[in-house]
């Protein structure tokens, strides 16, 4: 039995939920073979960087702590799982949104179709996922990411799923960051005589000031993997095509 659209955007729904907020790494499994039988989509490549930059600017930001490697470490240990369902799911989302804007499908085609000659598209694994030297195509992505752009600032959809995941799933773990850091012993040494102790909790600002910094770079980095998703997702339409 062919289950209706709608049935489906609500299983969907259901599935992405309870990955992103139980951790359910079940429900992303079944995801994924439902969207490979659904859309045949086979280049889905998500790299999560998030956390990478994450470990980066945390040291930045607390110098001159002596244990600012120290709590970046912990920072990572502590969501860099949360952040990467947050961008596998964002990835997935984009994807989708790519390979089922028949606008965009369309017109890339036609840029195709225009600069390839038809039979060399059968069989082909990828059109212009990663290189591009045609500088009408380049165009053609910029503007398409432009539009994902002018559609999130009217709608604000990807703002609001990455704030509501964020104040839902980071932002307790992040203002309660000094109870799962490990105490790092410092030793000062005052008139050659060894004075042994911890180093000082964050305080209240500088817990804000990581948290502020986290949502940013989460922001930023998933909102840009969504757009290179929906490009895959636009070329995968196109080639699929010609299958």
């Amino acid at each position: 039995m062919v289950l209706a659209k709608a049935n489906l955007w609500q299983i969907y729904d259901g599935l992405r939920y309870n990955f992103l907020y139980n951790g359910d790494i079940n429900s992303i499994h079944i995801l994924l073979n439902l969207y490979d039988l659904e859309t045949k989509m086979t280049n889905i490549s998500p790299k999560y960087i998030c956390t990478k930059e994450i470990r980066k600017r945390v040291r930045r930001l607390l110098f001159p702590r002596k244990d600012r490697q120290l709590i970046s470490n912990n920072i990572a240990m502590l969501i860099h799982e949360d952040i990467d369902r947050l961008e596998l799911t964002l990835y997935l989302e984009g994807y989708k949104k790519g390979y089922y804007s028949n606008k965009w499908v369309n017109i890339l085609e036609d840029k195709t179709i225009e600069n390839i000659p038809i039979e060399e598209l059968y069989g082909k694994n990828y059109l212009f996922h990663y290189n591009i030297s045609l500088e009408e195509i380049k165009k053609l992505k910029r503007d398409f990411w432009e539009d994902i752009d002018r559609v999130n600032e009217e709608t604000n959809y990807l703002d609001n799923f990455i704030h509501t995941y964020c104040e839902k799933v980071i932002k307790g773990k992040i203002y309660n960051l000094n109870m799962f850091i490990d105490k790092q012993l410092k030793i000062e040494y005052n008139l050659n005589k060894p004075n042994i102790g911890e180093e000082a909790l964050l305080s209240a600002k500088e817990l804000h000031s990581l948290h502020k910094l986290i949502v940013k770079i989460i922001r930023k980095n998933t909102i840009n993997m969504y757009k290179e998703a929906s490009w895959f997702g636009v070329n995968d339409r196109v080639l699929n095509r010609y299958l």
